[in-house]
């Protein structure tokens, strides 16, 4: 019985070998760990006050997770341990550092409130993260639910770092009327509470590079890199903020369909 636990033993450690040794790939935990290091030099940057530096820092990391996942794909290389790894790099690099940028610039005057709206972020962002994990082969492919974790952080970090190109400090009071401080925190909560929401977002994954577009899709992604290289900060908010707006502008309009529906109805029953 002994040689018979002490073989069985032995073949579950070959097993665990194997499966470690065929499910570590280096080229996309690579990336990954670039995506991470990204995130936390942006914090570092954030710390001492370099703000465009983080905000760049944190589009970077955007960038590799984009990457390391369809290398992955591309590659044959895909594994548990490496979505484990993007999850845990994406919290650190769009959870906690977007965080950390908004209450070391403008949330830390307030106090409690401040640090507890970068709370409500990070823990809405570690839920965000968690349930696209759970529900990734039941969500349509077309849609995200819920404002994804990279958007989410690309909209805050380019509001900072629009603001302060522009000479906008955390001090400062928006157009004579609020203080800085207090529009920082209110859109970091709807930010937040958006990543939570059952709001669909498109998610661009049924868009094919290979398929003939018009001319005007050209001139449009010309146009895009006008705008950015014009003035990167300015263009990166807009783009963003209105992928944001449109994830309501379509819930708004989806709802109001409904309604009319639901009216319609009830007078073709009367």
């Amino acid at each position: 019985m002994k040689k018979l636990k002490s073989i069985g033993k032995n073949k579950e450690d070959l097993l665990r070998n194997k499966i470690g040794q065929h499910t570590f790939y280096l080229l996309p935990n690579f990336i990954t760990t670039a995506a991470l290091f990204s995130g936390f030099y942006s914090i570092v940057q954030a710390m001492n006050g370099n703000y465009e530096l983080s905000a760049i820092a944190i589009f970077i990391a955007i960038i590799l997770d984009g990457l390391d996942g369809r290398i992955a794909r591309l590659t044959h290389t895909e594994s548990a341990f490496g979505a484990e790894y993007d999850s845990l790099s994406d919290m650190v690099s769009f959870g906690v550092a977007p965080a950390l940028i908004l209450y070391v610039w403008t949330l830390k005057p307030l106090g409690k409130l401040g640090w507890i709206a970068a709370f409500i972020y990070c823990c809405c962002a570690a839920f965000r993260l968690a349930r696209f994990n759970v529900k990734l082969d039941r969500d349509e492919k077309k849609y995200f639910f819920g404002l994804p974790s990279p958007a989410a952080a690309a909209l805050l970090v380019s509001f900072v770092w629009v603001s302060n190109e522009n000479g906008f400090s955390g001090n400062e009071i928006f157009f004579n009327m609020i203080k800085m401080k207090w529009v920082s925190w209110s859109l970091t909560i709807v930010i937040a509470l958006s990543m939570v929401s059952e709001i669909r977002f498109y998610s661009g994954k049924d868009i094919n590079l290979r398929n003939s577009v018009p001319s005007v899709a050209i001139l449009l992604v010309i146009l895009a890199f006008v705008l950015v290289s014009y003035s990167p900060p300015e263009a990166i908010f807009i783009v963003v903020g209105c992928y944001f707006l449109s994830g309501y502008f379509n819930f708004i309009r989806n709802f109001t369909f409904k309604n009319k529906a639901v009216v319609n109805a009830t007078r073709n029953k009367k």
